[in-house]
């Protein structure tokens, strides 16, 4: 009954549902018969090689909290945190039965992989490398947290040319209501794209804008405060429109919310006291020498 009436609302609009299985798409993205690379695969690599790229950009500006040196230590020991912290984090929050089978568990090809996770492996990694390196760490984070949104942009892409992590049953007008293959025969919404959006493309622009047109980079704390919050609130709203994994479908039901709703919520706190923090402190002063002489200009955002 309630498949019809979704088709039938659909076809009233004018709109008959997409078909996933109509777009041409495949999750390999080159077949060499012997072996086979995954989209999700270069999504990865494509992500931590724009966001090494992008540091690699700021930190030639007056006033970065590290170097070169600093960044490349990062790259290695970041990448090592999204892959290690993201299987782990989806085995704690997602999958737990993983915990108990290692086998299962270092199987990444088979996909499973959590934000969160990933999150907190980077925060360890970043934490690792300014304790060496004797940085700040708040203005780390500040740096970091303006790389990242074009690698979730990537991911979620990933997540829709693969036909996983679709939204929920829906009898909306809109003309892009799709069948996912292995979901039924349902129109559902195409939550992997609202995440791209939001979290990728409308998060990234943001700080994008405020590290290359303001003095936000100034303030330490707000950027990445600003990428918490964002985050989470992008994420949260979008839940609404995202189908629970199926093993937590029943624990979304008795919470009243999403497993990703509830540990956005933190996040989000986090998020909020970062950025109020560091607007209600002074900037920094930063002292800029030019090449060939001994005294600089300090400029106070």
């Amino acid at each position: 009954m309630l498949s019809l009436s979704a088709a039938a609302a659909a076809a009233v609009a004018g709109h008959p549902p997409l078909h996933w299985e109509n777009l041409g798409l495949s999750p390999i993205a080159i077949d060499l018969g012997f072996f086979a690379i995954k989209w999700y695969s270069l999504a990865y690599l494509a992500g931590i090689m724009l966001a090494y790229f992008q540091l690699g950009r700021m930190i030639r500006q007056p006033g970065a909290p590290l170097a070169q040196r600093h960044a490349d230590d990062l790259f290695f020991y970041a990448t090592l945190g999204v892959i290690l912290g993201g299987r782990l984090g989806y085995a704690l929050f997602y999958a737990p039965e993983l915990l108990t089978d290692p086998t299962r568990l270092i199987r990444l090809w088979e996909g499973g992989m959590s934000f969160h996770g990933g999150l907190i492996g980077t925060v360890i990694a970043i934490a690792w490398v300014s304790w060496r390196g004797g940085l700040n760490f708040v203005r780390t984070c500040d740096y970091i947290a303006v790389c990242v949104p074009p690698g979730l942009f990537f991911g979620r892409c990933a997540n829709f040319v693969n036909g996983e992590l679709w939204g929920r049953v829906t009898d909306s007008k809109v003309p892009w209501v799709m069948v996912f293959p292995g979901a039924g025969p349902m129109p559902r919404h195409p939550s992997q794209l609202y995440e791209a959006l939001l979290e990728g493309l409308v998060l990234g622009v943001v700080l994008f804008l405020l590290f290359w047109r303001t003095r936000a980079r100034w303030r330490p704390g707000l950027l990445v405060g600003v990428f918490g919050l964002g985050y989470a609130l992008a994420r949260f709203m979008v839940e609404f429109y995202r189908e629970p994994d199926a093993q937590l479908l029943d624990f979304a039901m008795r919470s009243g919310l999403s497993m990703g709703q509830w540990l956005t919520l933190p996040m989000m706190a986090i998020g909020l006291g970062l950025a109020f923090r560091a607007l209600m402190n002074p900037p920094l002063a930063v002292t800029i020498q030019p090449a060939g002489q001994t005294s600089g200009q300090t400029i106070v955002s």
